[in-house]
């Protein structure tokens, strides 16, 4: 292909080199004017996000502290049921044990009431 311009290598090169910081300067940001009010706004929004955060850390501690009482109520009730049940059960294992002692002393009465008997 001939050359019609008659442009040398380095003419191309600085041109190729020019319109490509063109057009990478068309994709950089714009310098914005800052609004001061805007600034006041963003400060003021931040405040009450940190506001509600707190307010929310609160209830959510509230919240665990009630759950946890609960949680001891019930363990409170249930230790005391247990012992109830603990207390009930051991009544009976020593009525069992009396019924048995009792019991014993019979047949052994029975027996020896029998071994006299036969004399």
């Amino acid at each position: 292909m001939r050359d019609l311009k008659q442009t040398g290598f380095n003419d191309r090169i600085t041109a190729q080199q020019e319109a490509k910081k063109a057009l990478l300067a068309k994709f950089k940001p714009k310098p914005t004017v800052t609004d001061p009010e805007f600034d006041r706004l963003a400060e003021k929004r931040a405040a009450e996000k940190e506001a509600l955060r707190l307010q929310h850390e609160a209830a959510k501690a509230e919240e665990r502290r009630i759950k946890q009482e609960r949680e001891e109520a019930r363990l409170a009730e249930l230790r005391n049921s247990e012992e109830a049940i603990e207390a009930e059960k051991r009544a009976a294992r020593k009525e069992r044990k009396q019924l048995t002692k009792e019991e014993q002393k019979a047949a052994r009465d029975a027996r020896y009431a029998a071994r006299k008997a036969r004399r």
